[in-house]
């Protein structure tokens, strides 16, 4: 089977206003975070390490909306402007709050090399389990037009069957870096059931002791 053909639907930009932070350190970082912000910092194309304070709620909207590959318009109330990529995100631990992000410049007509996730979708053949040994595809993509997921189609996808890399069909303009011999997902046969115990009286018997003679 043929996997159908995918449109070039990318991540959308969002803009968010972003203040110059001067107070770092673990103890400038909790006193950002209490103040509803996300300490981050914005890198690349040689410049300068910015370090920035974000909207925290603004930010996770955006991350919700857009994944791991949410192109960001970041506008500090010093005048810079630059166009982002999260390179890093992370959460805490118990809450899953973002605690810090790492930003990388991107330009516009860029190509860029990022994880994109893959959607599955279709129903294998009856019985069958479907194993996914991968979830993300390494691809290369203009900067600004990054597609939120790769779809890949198992419908039909008989028992012992595999879908490759090989046999995906992506927009136009992205290159895929991983291997293309690499099973994306596999179709087993479900596990045999365990044998059924013995049940009624015919249990009871097997249980029973050998009466003394």
């Amino acid at each position: 089977m043929l996997l159908k053909k995918q449109g070039s639907i990318s991540v959308s930009e969002v803009r968010i206003s972003a203040e110059p932070r001067t107070d770092f350190g673990k103890g400038g970082a909790r006193r950002t975070r209490r103040a509803g912000k996300v300490p981050a910092v914005v890198y690349g194309h040689g410049e300068k390490p910015l370090h920035i304070s974000l909207p925290s709620l603004e930010l996770a909207a955006a991350i919700r909306k857009g994944g791991a590959n949410q192109l960001i318009a970041i506008e500090v109330t010093d005048g810079t402007r630059e166009l982002v990529i999260p390179k890093d995100i992370q959460r805490d631990p118990l809450r899953d709050d973002i605690v810090h992000a790492d930003l990388i410049i991107v330009r516009r007509g860029e190509t860029v090399t990022t994880d994109i996730p893959i959607n599955f979708v279709g129903e294998v053949e009856k019985g069958g389990l479907v194993v996914h040994e991968l979830t993300a595809l390494t691809v290369e993509a203009e900067a600004t037009h990054i597609p939120e997921s790769i779809e890949v189609d198992l419908e039909g996808l008989a028992i012992g069957s595999q879908r490759f890399v090989r046999e995906i069909t992506v927009p136009e303009g992205i290159v895929i870096v991983t291997d293309a011999d690499q099973a994306v997902a596999a179709v087993s046969e479900p596990r045999a059931e365990a044998a059924a115990e013995p049940e009624g009286e015919e249990a009871a018997a097997e249980g029973e002791a050998p009466a003394a003679e």
